[in-house]
């Protein structure tokens, strides 16, 4: 039997048509659009909040590969954790015994989630979410779940069922017979469980689209509500789980809220394995399993392997240890003041929002006549534009790698992984302060890119 595969000498001879590659065997359109804004970057290595290029330049990680990267990448004690698994050579996914590293990442994520007594593992955020829809139907024996205006929760078709962005649902119908009501709005909520077949309310704390954060004291009003109908409060962490915001899940930023389910994923991987969890009430899970015959009817075939679940444990780990929660919530609170305080300095700056390290950066139409018929230009072309403006030079002149926080949005969304410090925020701010000097100068570089924009937007049309 064969044994030679040099993954190193492969990526030595084959590592620079990367870009090629994607466009002929992949999505076509990625490498198409990162060529149009120049993000077109070969990226050598990477660590901590850092990535370099061949050159040995250095780019600060604002993105955290879209919240995975909550530590960072690559971790040494996550590192360690997976060289240790695979090294153990355990007898992984037999699908008839009980592996030890399943129940011991249970028992932790289930200690620092008071009122949820079980967790199944699956691959991902949107299978989280799958499985919390379908627990909570089969729990309530209704149909219908409720989720909110511009929520985001994944893209199967469960999950895009309660996605709030038609952007991402036209053109998959059938989905499944579920309904939107405002972020914040109980009236709403209340008209539509009083029909009697809603299962539950599925809501991301902070929307990840736009970075809004739930208004105080919905989520346990809501939970009131939906308990009086009989129905499920499910709450998707899937990003602002795991300390993104200050608290280990951003339910727990508001008193008394118990959420019937919970969906995480994205930093729990460590950045290396993918994996999900849905944890719930012992009560819906007895339900769904209820007998020896049930005992597969809902499973997934790599959950629970052991990688993930050694990834998930140091994870866990390094948080509990140092700190990670803590410190989140500090240095986001910096971040998050030294920006708020610039909105009277930049006219273009509407607002700034958002918790611990997940934040918003928003753009408004400004005063001067000479700025609003520029920004007036951007917006008949193609709303968001404006934040693309921002975001492009944040990378090409500062090496600092951030995102537009949806389609047709005038926000950039920051989400750093949490190990970032006071140094990596005032690179930041410095980068930040450069970029709207010069957006508010009434010309130079930044405007003559939008023109490139404006023409990229009408072509598409």
């Amino acid at each position: 039997m064969s044994t030679e595969f040099d993954l190193g000498a492969l990526l030595a001879e084959r590592g620079g048509e990367r870009y090629e590659l994607h466009g002929k065997y992949l999505n076509h359109q990625l490498p198409r659009m990162l060529h149009t804004i120049g993000f077109d970057k070969v990226y050598e290595r990477a660590e901590g909040a850092h990535f370099w290029d061949a050159d040995g330049n250095d780019y600060l990680d604002m993105l955290a590969g879209f919240g995975v990267m909550g530590l960072g990448r690559h971790h040494p004690v996550v590192r360690k954790a997976l060289h240790d698994v695979l090294d153990a050579q355990l007898a992984d996914l037999t699908r008839f015994d009980c592996q030890p590293l399943p129940g011991l990442l249970a028992e932790r994520l289930l200690a620092h989630s008071p009122h949820l007594d079980r967790v199944f593992f699956g691959n991902s955020g949107t299978e989280s979410v799958e499985t919390a829809l379908k627990f909570a139907r089969f729990a309530t024996g209704r149909p219908r779940v409720l989720y909110c205006d511009h929520a985001f929760h994944g893209l199967t078709t469960g999950s895009l069922s309660v996605n709030g962005e038609s952007g991402f649902r036209d053109g998959f119908a059938p989905l499944l017979p579920d309904t939107a009501v405002p972020l914040g709005d109980l009236d709403a909520l209340a008209r539509e469980l009083k029909k009697g077949d809603v299962a539950a309310l599925i809501v991301e704390p902070i929307q990840g689209k736009g970075v809004h954060e739930a208004p105080p004291g919905y989520l346990r009003a809501a939970q009131e509500l939906l308990h009086r109908h009989k129905a499920l409060l499910i709450a998707d962490e899937v990003q602002t789980g795991l300390g993104r915001t200050g608290d280990f899940y951003a339910y727990q930023h508001e008193e008394g809220v118990e959420p019937d389910l919970v969906c995480v994923a994205k930093a729990l991987s460590g950045g290396y394995v993918p994996v999900g969890a849905t944890l719930g009430k012992d009560w819906i899970f007895k339900k769904v399993y209820s007998s020896m015959d049930r005992v597969l009817v809902h499973s997934a075939s790599f959950g629970a392997n052991a990688q993930a679940m050694a990834a998930g444990l140091a994870v866990l780990s390094v948080m509990e240890n140092d700190q990670v929660v803590a410190d989140s919530r500090a240095v986001g609170e910096q971040l998050r003041s030294r920006l708020a305080a610039l909105t009277d300095k930049y006219e273009l700056l509407a607002d700034v929002r958002g918790r611990g390290l997940m934040i918003g950066i928003e753009f408004g139409r400004p005063g001067s006549l000479k700025l609003r018929s520029r920004w007036t230009m951007l917006q008949a072309a193609r709303k968001g534009l404006f934040a693309q403006m921002v975001v492009v030079p944040l990378l090409q002149r500062h090496r600092i790698l951030t995102q537009v926080s949806g389609d047709h949005l005038e926000v950039i969304k920051l989400i750093p992984p949490l190990i970032i410090d006071e140094t990596d925020v005032d690179r930041f701010m410095d980068a930040f302060t450069d970029v709207m000097d010069d957006a508010h100068s009434g010309g130079g570089l930044m405007w003559d890119f939008g023109k490139t924009l404006i023409k990229q937007a009408v072509a598409n049309r």
